[in-house]
């Protein structure tokens, strides 16, 4: 039988070595935040129906919350690219690993990003879409990460921007850990 004292070293240790996280944007922020965004889409798209793509993984808490408020018809479906491996920046090469079930021939299209940082798979993902001749294409992120845009790409609808810093919870991940926290914090490293 292990005693007590194991017990407390090894919780220590794993301490000593987790990542520092810093709160960023708390339950009711986020909440608030996508319920303007939601009111927003649906005063533009009265009497329509959309299509919300999300992009997996990060994407599916805040594609689910931001559908439960939005006032209109919505058919979903789910893009799945890889771009960051296990790291905290982009390897440079994404890679379509989930394709779109729904036709989209001439329907209006909400792609939903949990965050766009460089904008490469976003832009990577929307020139995959056009292919599928949808009527429309925009673009809706929980997190607009400004500071490293590399691609061109308009974001139409942003729950909040954000400067610098790598952030987990809410459906972002570092290593796909930290996915299921409901807020929203900075990883300090």
């Amino acid at each position: 039988m292990l005693c007590f004292s194991y017990w407390a070293e090894l919780a220590n240790r794993q301490l000593r070595i987790m990542p520092e996280l810093i709160s960023f944007l708390k339950k009711n922020e986020i909440n608030n935040k996508v319920v303007q965004v939601a009111h927003r889409i649906s005063s533009d798209y009265q009497h329509q129906e959309l299509v919300l793509i999300g992009v997996l993984k990060g994407a599916f808490i805040f594609l689910s919350d931001l559908m439960r408020h939005l006032g209109i018809p919505v058919k979903i479906d789910f893009v799945g690219v890889s771009s960051y491996g296990s790291g905290t920046s982009s390897t440079g090469t994404i890679k379509l690993i989930k394709k779109i079930d729904i036709d989209l021939t001439n329907r209006d299209v909400l792609v939903v990003e949990d965050i766009v940082d460089t904008g490469l798979t976003l832009a990577y993902i929307v020139d995959y879409l056009k292919t599928l001749n949808p009527k429309t294409i925009k673009v809706c992120a929980l997190l607009d990460k400004y500071e490293r845009r590399e691609a061109a790409i308009k974001i139409d609808y942003a729950c909040h921007r954000v400067a610098e810093g790598f952030l987990v919870g809410y459906g972002l991940d570092y290593n796909e850990n930290y996915r299921e926290l409901p807020e929203i914090y900075r990883l300090k490293l």
